[in-house]
């Protein structure tokens, strides 16, 4: 009985030391990615900020990095109370869902996404938000907020002042490594 309870022991050790996935064993566990840095997202927010300001108007623009987190947010000191938070959730949605907002409200308004997610936490679906692309990769997201919105990122002035920003470190992203 004691040998054969031994070799239970033995058996049930093996079992539970063999993985239970079977199949090939994955090479790489560490993968590197872009993340755009402290100073290009501030270069960002400023050009916002300066892009409006000449327009005549007093804005919040938030940059997050890939994984949605603040990497720059500035209000402007006549902006609006709500334009820091409104400003953060467009970046936060353009990086998120990887297209603009604006783009993204006009689908929603056309029912090709579901309204669903306008539903999602943290998401805003109005013009002014637009993700941050380097290399081919989504590295971010910028949102403004406190100018008025429109149907597309060309008519919107929040729009306007979020492509100006990335027109201001395009260069940057196009040489990064």
């Amino acid at each position: 009985m004691l040998l054969r309870t031994g070799r239970l022991l033995t058996l049930a050790l093996m079992v539970l030391s063999t993985p239970l996935v079977a199949g090939p064993v994955e090479e790489n566990s560490l993968y590197r990615f872009r993340s755009l840095s402290l100073e290009l997202a501030s270069k960002a927010a400023w050009g916002a900020i300066e892009t409006c300001r000449k327009r005549g108007y007093s804005i919040a623009v938030a940059v997050v990095d890939r994984g949605g987190n603040v990497q720059a947010q500035l209000r402007d000191r006549f902006a609006g109370p709500h334009t820091p938070e409104t400003a953060l959730r467009k970046a936060w949605t353009a990086n998120s869902f990887r297209q603009s907002t604006a783009q993204l409200a006009g689908m929603l308004e056309e029912r090709r996404i579901p309204a669903q997610v306008a539903n999602n936490p943290g998401a805003l679906l109005v013009g002014g938000g637009l993700p941050i692309e380097a290399g081919g990769e989504i590295v971010g997201g910028i949102g403004v907020s406190g100018a008025p919105p429109g149907k597309s990122e060309r008519d919107s002035i929040d729009g306007a002042c979020a492509i100006a920003a990335l027109e201001r470190i395009r260069e940057s992203l196009e040489f990064a490594d």
